[in-house]
């Protein structure tokens, strides 16, 4: 449900303006996740994160499908994760929307540090934040790499006593993303 009402929203929030310059479009991409503890290293990634970004206003959405995590280091891991941390039963997918802070010239090859300030929805719970990234835009493609933290208590997700070292409290992202305009 979740899903179906933010590509309504991308849809009629992009789809009504008409512009001269077409929008950066992504079907594909990796995101990743590091979960560092004290007694196990967990690695995970997806290539199923699609995304928009409007090169005239520097408004974007970006999605995750939360069960297209692949690379635990045991399927029951995999299991658990999906059904006990991120409960993708309820919360399928993660998004974040919102706009590019620093002015980016898309028209022009180069490389631009930004910061991406917007809403990040994870397990159900909304969080504003600001997410530092790089751009670089060359051959009419434009790359989109970053990297930061995500607090579990800042979704709500909740980790037992049992497993407290074994799951880290603050949870590492990279992102790498080529978006093309269409």
């Amino acid at each position: 449900m979740t899903r179906k009402i933010l590509i309504i929203g991308l849809l009629l929030f992009f789809g009504s303006r008409i512009q001269a310059q077409k929008k950066f479009t992504s079907d594909e991409g990796e995101i990743s996740f590091t979960s560092n503890a004290k007694l196990e290293l967990i690695n995970a990634s997806s290539k199923n994160i699609k995304g928009i970004i409007d090169p005239m206003t520097g408004n974007f959405a970006f999605v995750v499908t939360i069960q297209s995590f692949q690379g635990f280091n045991s399927n029951l891991q995999r299991e658990h994760f999906n059904e006990k941390y991120m409960e993708t039963d309820k919360f399928y997918d993660a998004t974040f929307s919102g706009k590019i802070i620093e002015a980016v010239d898309f028209k022009k090859d180069g490389v631009y540090d930004v910061r991406a300030k917007g809403n990040l929805v994870i397990h159900g719970k909304k969080q504003a934040r600001i997410i530092p990234g790089k751009i670089q835009i060359g051959k009419g493609v434009l790359k989109i790499d970053s990297n930061f933290t995500i607090p579990l208590t800042d979704h709500d997700i909740k980790v037992p006593q049992v497993v407290t070292e074994k799951i880290a409290t603050e949870i590492f992202v990279k992102i790498s993303v080529a978006l093309t305009q269409k």
